[in-house]
């Protein structure tokens, strides 16, 4: 049988592969990249498993389209370990994931839990995991380590917070649903709610760094609130002096070396750095990053 792990923010579980798999093609469109792979992540088709209570299947792929869709809109997809397509499962009481499995190396599988038709937090949660994907973090190889795993958490968590604003604002423009768009509304109190709970920590980034650095490195960094960094991080994203989103395309050069995040930040900002040299993103991020957490 084939092996597989399930993937959280804090842990990862050695599990066996059996899931029934409803599949449904995804969307095709292609937002503003300059580079479009024939089966990238963003072109491939979207499948759909587990219990979603009822809520019509039609409905659900067009929500996950559109996370997607404006998730990744005006990125170029530079990396070369995209995956050809994606399969959702929802199952109860279950952390959020990246399903580790080896059975179909072509396919990212993202666990969520969410009830019936919870659009909000639907896209955060997946959200949230597809950054996981756009890092490189899908393939069975991709086993989570410390001490640098914080900083992907980071960063995919932020991608997260990023993508409700801008399903919002594609919500009320052109609803998935007919007459829905006042459900934008929703969203964006939602995603707001999450921005408060980070800002509530006004340390500021490189000071929230130097305090919890030891205890950030010892696991997945999970176990301290993430607030400073999350902000600092989406300013970055936003910053329209960058030319929005041109920095996002770093993501796409994570974790390409053997080590992934075992390694200090210091040597994984390095790397990363080389990475992007070499899959021909611009390198902004990391150095931004070097910046805002005063890493030498």
């Amino acid at each position: 049988m084939a092996g597989t792990a399930l993937i959280d923010r804090r842990r990862f579980l050695v599990l066996a592969s059996s899931t029934a798999v409803v599949a449904t093609e995804g969307s095709r469109r292609a937002l503003g990249r300059e580079i479009a792979p024939t089966d990238g992540l963003l072109s491939g088709p979207i499948e759909l498993a587990g219990d979603w209570h009822a809520a019509p299947t039609d409905a659900v792929m067009r929500v996950l389209n559109r996370i997607r869709e404006v998730d990744l809109s005006g990125l170029r997809l530079l990396s070369d370990r995209q995956p050809k397509k994606i399969r959702i499962e929802n199952r109860d009481e279950v952390t959020p994931a990246i399903w580790l499995h080896s059975d179909q190396p072509d396919m990212a599988s993202v666990v969520v839990n969410v009830g019936y038709a919870d659009w909000c937090r639907l896209a955060y949660q997946f959200g949230h995991e597809l950054g996981h994907v756009l890092c490189n973090s899908w393939q069975f190889s991709a086993k989570p380590q410390p001490p640098t795993q914080w900083l992907e958490e980071v960063l995919v968590e932020t991608f997260s917070v990023r993508g409700l604003r801008l399903l919002a604002g594609s919500w009320e423009r052109s609803p998935p649903f007919a007459g829905d768009a006042g459900f934008a509304r929703a969203i964006r109190q939602y995603g707001s709610a999450l921005l408060d709970k980070f800002k509530a920590d006004d340390l500021s980034p490189a000071e929230w760094f130097r305090t919890n650095r030891t205890k950030l490195e010892a696991r997945s960094g999970k176990e301290v609130p993430w607030g400073p960094a999350v902000v600092g991080v989406l300013h970055i994203y936003e910053d329209v002096k960058l030319g929005k989103p041109a920095c996002l395309d770093d993501l796409g050069a994570l974790n390409r070396w053997p080590e992934r995040t075992s390694v200090p930040i210091e040597r994984y900002l390095d790397l990363w750095t080389e990475s992007c040299v070499a899959i021909g993103s611009t390198g902004e991020l990391p150095s931004r990053l070097r910046q805002l957490f005063a890493v030498g």
